[in-house]
């Protein structure tokens, strides 16, 4: 079955059902791998895997993983995730979101979301832009050189720095590289070690102010299309900040509840993990 245009999705404004023709079907190991015109299901992005796929249901079969695919205009064969052999979003290619299921379906099909996990999975997501915005904020003092910036004007450590993004229900996982590139971009590790409850603390303290602000939080999306870019944006008290991001949010700050913020150096000093935490109301 030839493929010639972009899969739509709909998860950019929450959507989590929706109906849609299949457009076509591939192998995926021993399953299936269904497309179709439309969706609502949010694949992992191969290039920056963070948040994990959405599950549910297509058609009625459970849909156990979610990736995204591409094919060469003219050309039959879909590429899979680290396969793909083309850049996100370039030219001459069609972007697909590939349902994993173990059923080859047909026609029109009914497309739900598993609502529980994608909400835990956008908390994590809109706790972990959060978190880092702060972490931001709480190391501003540690450059000595002129860097880019964040939304809120504090040099941006997380975009500098950051090596991993893992979003988790309620929670994330993100990594920091401190090596020499970071120390000649003017970075000072000097006493982090002995600092490091201090900046956990200023972390956790701003994440939490942010989260009892209540502050909107919308997705910018310039089209439907699965790699048009999307831009996470929230209306902080210090002025509305904007990452760009391809993954699902909440509505709201407050829909985070409570907050921990952890922070970890590796035993060589090379590494900071930020793990934070959230419980919802």
């Amino acid at each position: 079955m030839k493929i010639d245009t972009s899969t739509l999705v709909t998860y950019p404004a929450g959507e989590t059902r929706g109906r849609s023709a299949v457009v076509g079907v591939v192998p995926v190991g021993d399953r299936y791998g269904v497309i179709v015109a439309e969706t609502p299901f949010h694949p992992l992005d191969h290039t920056w895997p963070d948040q994990p796929a959405d599950t549910g249901t297509i058609g009625g079969a459970a849909v156990t993983d979610c990736v995204t695919g591409a094919v060469r205009d003219g050309e039959q064969t879909v590429h899979l995730g680290a396969d793909i052999p083309a850049r996100r979003g370039e030219p001459g290619w069609s972007w697909l979101v590939v349902h994993v299921t173990g059923a080859p379906l047909e026609g029109e099909v009914d497309l739900v979301v598993d609502a529980g996990r994608r909400r835990a999975l956008s908390a994590g997501h809109t706790g972990c832009h959060l978190a880092a915005l702060a972490l931001n904020a709480a190391l501003a003092g540690r450059w000595r050189k002129e860097v880019p910036a964040d939304g809120l004007g504090n040099p941006d450590f997380d975009q500098t720095a950051i090596t991993s993004s893992r979003i988790e229900p309620y929670g994330s996982r993100d990594v920091y590289r401190l090596g020499k590139s970071l120390r000649r971009k003017g970075f000072t590790a000097d006493g982090l070690a002995e600092d490091l409850p201090e900046i956990a603390r200023r972390t956790g303290d701003l994440l939490k102010e942010w989260i009892a602000a209540d502050a909107p939080v919308r997705i910018d999306s310039p089209g439907a299309e699965l790699t048009a870019r999307r831009t996470w944006r929230c209306g902080l008290p210090g002025g509305e900040v904007g990452i760009p991001c391809g993954g699902t949010h909440l509505s709201r700050t407050s829909e985070l509840g409570a907050a921990a913020v952890s922070l970890r150096l590796s035993a060589d000093g090379a590494e900071l993990t930020m793990i934070t935490t959230l419980s919802p109301p």
